[in-house]
């Protein structure tokens, strides 16, 4: 099912946008010129930034902090473009005020702070609505399809892999800034969301920073499908690539490859020749595995900006009064892996030390 933006004509809604750092341009150009929404002002504690980014999106309004904000602009909605530290406060006082929220990934610090965002929201009427901006790729949207409609047949695999030459981030390690995004991705495609049964999950820290720069996420899902993640801020090499092996077919995703983001592998393990052989020990002493090799295609993709099908869909949520397609709960699911993901790496680190302890013990002896 693919998401598109509604056709009827409404007023505008009334948005501002908070944070004019990294991500909050972004978020401005896109309301700024999308016809659902009038970008009304860009809160920033740094007046300078925020002025220089509204000189640039239609000259909304300035101002300092969301107390100013709510106190002197009527507005529908908010856009929070802040660390990810500052989500909650910003969001609870949003929701309190009667505002729709988006919020950029990930929802929140921990998933205690998201399930209050969301609970929140729907006591209040609300919507609140994460920017998992890779789902609404047209990429992203065509997987979804695929999956839907069964083209790879039952899925037995994922395989993801996001790295590059990327900055440290002061305030979350490589998991948080990278993971979210294929966690999203698989909560949106997957037929059910992500609903992960167990997660494993190993970090590295080579620059000393305090924080991993290194993340191999395994995850096997209550389909039973095996996911894996690997994210790495320090590779020489930028690769964005997810494969989906399926039953029938196999999907490669290559994000960095404009000319063919998607391809269809009609090829692998033949698993009804392989149910034939197993019932037949003497054909089986002869071919332990049977492959299937088929055509490979690419589905047309159309072209258009993420984020302003993401805006689009915010607005007719609002309008709607349904939830949004990356809505909170879902971003709830992503936060819970994450935090999995922290646990496993403690859980490691806490027996690794406690055999460094032991085996110090037994050489002293």
């Amino acid at each position: 099912m693919s998401v598109a933006p509604e056709t009827l004509v409404h007023p505008a809604l009334r948005v501002a946008v908070i944070g004019a750092g990294y991500w909050g341009p972004n978020l401005a150009r896109n309301f700024a010129i999308s016809t659902d929404w009038e970008l009304v002002a860009i809160c920033d504690m740094d007046l300078d930034r925020a002025e220089a980014l509204a000189r640039k999106t239609g000259n909304p309004s300035v101002v300092g902090s969301l107390d100013e904000l709510l106190a002197r602009h009527q507005i529908d909605a908010v856009a929070i473009a802040t660390p990810a530290r500052t989500h909650h406060q910003i969001a609870m006082q949003a929701i309190a005020a009667g505002k729709h929220v988006v919020v950029e990934k990930p929802l929140a610090d921990n998933s205690v702070h998201g399930a209050q965002m969301v609970e929140a929201a729907a006591a209040a009427g609300t919507i609140l609505m994460a920017d998992h901006t890779y789902c609404y790729t047209p990429a992203v949207l065509k997987i979804r399809d695929l999956l839907a409609d069964n083209e790879l047949g039952e899925i037995l695999y994922i395989d993801s892999t996001r790295i590059n030459l990327g900055l440290v981030q002061p305030d979350v390690d490589v998991f948080w800034d990278l993971a979210p995004h294929d966690l999203s991705i698989l909560d949106f495609v997957l037929p059910g969301g992500l609903s992960a049964r167990t997660v494993t999950a190993l970090g590295s820290d080579p620059l000393h920073a305090g924080k991993s720069c290194v993340g191999y996420l395994s995850m096997e899902l209550e389909s039973g499908i095996l996911a894996h993640i690997n994210v790495n801020w320090l590779s020489p090499t930028k690769i964005r690539r997810m494969v989906i092996g399926g039953s029938r077919k196999t999907l490669v995703w290559d994000d960095l490859n404009p000319q063919q983001r998607l391809t269809i592998f009609d090829r692998g393990v033949d698993l009804e020749r392989q149910e034939m052989m197993r019932a037949d020990a003497e054909d089986r002493k002869g071919a332990t595995i049977s492959y299937r090799l088929g055509d490979t295609w690419s589905p047309a993709l159309s072209e258009f900006e993420p984020l302003g099908l993401m805006v689009s869909a915010f607005a007719a949520s609002i309008r709607g009064a349904r939830p949004a397609p990356t809505d909170g709960p879902s971003a709830l699911r992503v936060l819970k892996v994450l935090e999995h993901a922290d646990r496993s790496r403690a859980a490691a680190a806490a027996t690794l030390s406690t055999d460094h302890s032991t085996a110090a013990m037994e050489n002293a002896r």
